[in-house]
């Protein structure tokens, strides 16, 4: 069974451009698990663009309610850590942060020897404030990156599919990122880790990834939040999750 996560951070994008109370990423997360997500994602960044502090154990109400989980992405930053431990999410997922860019721009640096220790305390930080907590890292599908995983205690990897993504869209030929793909398994299934996916990922660029087998896990915002606007957000949802199963 590949796990769907729905990531509502956008839900959140339109409730601050006014600063009203709504659209509720509570509704948002219920809506997400009555069609068929196996997880919610949210992203609490340093500059607190779209999901805020309060979000993060709200939402986590949400996930209790229907015996799901709840996926947190963020950097490895001192404050962000706090409210991490505070609000004890099922799942971490560390990514790289730069608060000029739009969107997360790619996987985590383990290569440069001063960011990798960060990294490592952030990890060791997190699970001694939250033992059961799983930690996965955002990674681009490098092996010479993905080799370094080794030396960190973590539960899984995400694979950036950003350029994948793009490339899917454009038209381009998308062998190289397959075979790209499948090297990085067969590196992280050895260390007994599991693999994921996420970022730029619809329906079409989802299922095609899903008939290789590759991944067992796929988390998915931007897109659905915006198909979401033509034809609602269960509906949305429900349909990536009735074609997941059948591309199984």
């Amino acid at each position: 069974m590949i796990r769907l996560g729905v990531n509502i951070d956008h839900v959140a994008t339109i409730r601050q451009a006014r600063g009203e109370e709504y659209p509720s990423l509570v509704a948002a997360a219920r809506v997400a698990f009555q069609n068929g997500a196996d997880q919610i994602t949210i992203h609490l960044r340093e500059d607190r663009r779209h999901i805020q502090d309060t979000d993060v154990s709200a939402v986590k109400l949400v996930t209790r309610e229907f015996s799901k989980q709840l996926n947190l992405e963020m950097g490895c930053n001192d404050d962000i850590i706090r409210v991490a431990i505070d609000s004890k999410p099922d799942w971490v997922c560390l990514v790289p942060e730069n608060r000029q860019e739009r969107t997360t721009e790619g996987g985590l640096n383990l290569l440069d020897a001063k960011n990798f220790s960060h990294i490592k305390d952030s990890i060791i930080r997190l699970k001694e404030g939250v033992p059961s907590l799983k930690v996965s890292l955002f990674l681009e599908s490098n092996l010479e990156i993905l080799k370094k995983v080794k030396d960190l205690h973590v539960d899984a990897v995400e694979i950036h599919t950003g350029d994948y993504a793009r490339a899917f869209l454009n038209e381009d030929d998308l062998e190289p990122y397959f075979a790209s793909f499948k090297r990085a398994k067969e590196l992280i299934k050895e260390m007994g880790i599991g693999f994921h996916a996420g970022h730029g990922l619809t329906h079409d660029s989802t299922v095609a990834l899903i008939k290789k087998h590759f991944f067992e896990e796929f988390n998915i915002g931007h897109w659905i939040i915006s198909d979401s606007i033509f034809y609602g957000l269960g509906s949305v949802i429900k349909k990536l999750r009735e074609s997941i199963n059948a591309s199984c």
